[in-house]
C-alpha cells in the first residue's frame, strides 16, 4: 500500500484528481444515547452490486445475516459480547480455512481471494452498529462491541505464543482500498495473511510458524494505537516480522527507511490530514525507523517471478530547509521526513510504527523486521467489469508464493546472521 502520490509516476494511474479533491467525514456521526447508529461510508459500499457478487460466489453472503440473527437472541451485554467474539472469530477462522483449502469453498471464486472476509466484516459492522437491542446499549459500549468485533475478525485476538522447536514470524497485511475508484480491488497483502496464517515455513534454518493479522485502511485506527496495541505482546516471542501491503507494479520492494509523516491521502473512509504520525510520546519521537529485515539476502535470493529491489529512496526537508527533497540513498542527518520509501501512506505508517515498537522494546538489534512492499496486483488485459479472471488469480497466487519465499530467505538469512 504505497502512498498513491508516490505510485503516480509509477503506476500512470490517474490520482490527481483524488488528490486534489476534499477529505469527507464518515456517515456515522455522534449519536443520542442507546439509539443504533447510521453505517459508515465504508459500510455503504456494501450495497454496491460487486461486494455483494463476492459475497454470493464465496458463500460469505450468509455471515452478516446470521451474525445479525445472534445478535437478536442476546437478552444482555454480556450475551452479546460473546456473540460478537464468537462470531467475529469464526469469520477469521472461516476466511484462513477457506484460503488454505479446508473445507468447502463455498462458491466459484477462487480460494485464495481476500476480498470475502473484507466484504463480510463490513456487513457484521453494520449489524452491529444499526442494532437495537432490547436491553440498553450506550455509544460507548456499541463501541467496545465494534472494536471486538474488528480485532477478532482480523486475527489481532488469536496470535498463538511461540511453540518449542520452532521459530516464529508475524507478518501483517491490508483491506482492500482506493475502492472508489474501482469496487472490485484484492490487496494481494490480505491475501498472504490468509494464506500463511498458522503455516510453517521450512526454512535454512529449520521450521518457522507464521502468525498473521489484518489491518484496517483507516487513519483513525492508526491513531488510536491498532499497530502497538496488537502488535506490542508479541514482538518480544518473535524471531522476525514483515509488514506487508500493496506496492508498485511488477516489482517487490523491501524499504530500507520510514518516514514520520502521513500525507493524509484519502482512506477507506474518505479522510485524511496531512501530519507527523502520532505516537505516544513524541518528545521521544525520530523522524525515521529502519529495517532490520537481512535486505541485501532477500533481494539476492530467486524468490519468485517479480524482481525485487532494495529501495532507499526517500522524500525529506533537509536540515535548515524548507522544501521537500527526494533522496535516492536515504535520509541526511537532521531532516525532516516526508515520505519514507514506502511514501506516506498507511503502508509507511505500519512500517514506521512496527519498526519504532521494536526500538522501544530495545529489540533493534536481535529481532529482524520491516516492510515489504508486494507488486500491484492487476486484472487481466481487458477486464475492465468481472470480478476475477485467471490472470488476476495467478497473479495473486504468485505474489503469494513470493511472499513465502521472501519470509524463509529473511529467516536464514537472520539466523546465519547470528551465529
Amino acid at each position: 500500500m504505497i502512498s498513491p502520490r508516490v505510485r503516480i509516476g509509477v503506476l500512470g494511474l490517474a490520482l490527481l484528481t483524488a488528490l486534489s479533491a476534499p477529505a469527507t467525514a464518515t456517515a456515522a456521526g455522534p449519536v443520542a444515547p442507546g439509539s443504533a447508529a447510521p453505517p459508515t461510508v465504508e459500510e455503504l459500499r456494501l450495497d454496491q452490486a460487486v461486494p455483494r457478487e463476492i459475497l454470493r460466489r464465496s458463500g460469505f453472503d450468509t455471515v452478516a445475516p446470521a451474525f445479525a440473527r445472534a445478535l437478536d437472541r442476546a437478552r444482555s451485554y454480556a450475551q452479546a459480547r460473546r456473540v460478537v467474539e464468537r462470531h467475529g472469530s469464526a469469520l477469521w477462522r472461516g476466511a484462513v480455512d477457506r484460503a488454505q483449502g479446508r473445507g468447502p469453498a463455498g462458491g466459484d471464486l477462487s480460494r485464495d481471494d481476500d476480498r470475502p472476509l473484507y466484504w463480510a466484516r463490513l456487513g457484521m459492522a453494520r449489524e452491529l452498529r444499526g442494532w437495537e437491542p432490547r436491553f440498553g446499549l450506550d455509544e460507548a459500549r456499541r463501541a467496545k462491541l465494534l472494536d471486538t468485533l474488528e480485532r477478532t475478525s482480523r486475527g489481532q485476538t488469536s496470535v498463538l505464543p511461540r511453540r518449542t522447536g520452532l521459530k516464529r514470524v508475524l507478518v501483517t497485511g491490508f483491506d482492500p482500498f482506493t475502492l472508489d475508484r474501482d469496487i472490485r480491488i484484492s490487496n494481494p497483502s490480505g491475501a498472504v495473511a490468509l494464506a500463511l496464517d498458522g503455516t510453517v515455513i521450512e526454512t535454512a534454518s529449520g521450521p518457522a510458524r507464521v502468525e498473521t493479522v489484518v489491518f484496517p485502511v483507516r487513519w483513525r485506527d492508526f491513531t488510536d494505537g491498532t499497530v502497538e496495541r496488537t502488535l506490542r505482546p508479541h514482538l518480544p516471542e518473535t524471531d522476525l516480522f514483515a509488514t506487508v501491503s500493496q506496492g508498485r507494479v511488477g516489482r517487490v520492494d523491501v524499504e530500507r527507511t520510514n518516514g514520520a509523516w502521513r500525507g493524509g491521502f484519502g482512506d477507506n473512509e474518505n479522510t485524511g490530514t496531512p501530519e507527523i504520525v502520532p505516537v505516544s510520546d513524541p518528545a521521544s519521537q525520530p523522524q525515521w525507523t529502519s529495517t532490520t529485515l537481512p535486505y541485501a539476502a532477500i533481494v539476492a535470493a530467486e524468490t519468485g517471478r517479480f524482481p525485487v529491489y532494495d529501495n532507499t529512496g526517500v522524500t525529506e526537508i533537509p536540515a535548515g530547509g524548507t522544501v521537500p527533497v527526494v533522496r535516492r540513498d536515504g535520509p541526511t542527518p537532521g531532516s525532516t521526513a516526508r515520505a519514507g520509501g514506502g511514501g506516506d501512506y498507511l503502508s509507511n505508517e505500519i512500517a514506521y510504527r512496527a519498526t519504532l515498537l521494536r526500538d522501544r522494546l530495545g529489540l533493534h538489534d536481535s529481532l529482524p523486521g520491516g516492510h515489504v512492499h508486494t507488486p500491484v496486483l492487476e486484472f487481466g488485459a481487458g477486464n475492465s467489469t468481472e470480478v476475477t479472471d485467471p490472470q488476476f488469480v495467478r497473479n495473486r497466487l504468485d505474489i503469494i508464493a513470493q511472499v513465502r519465499s521472501i519470509v524463509a530467505v529473511a529467516v536464514s538469512a537472520s539466523e546465519r546472521a547470528r551465529d
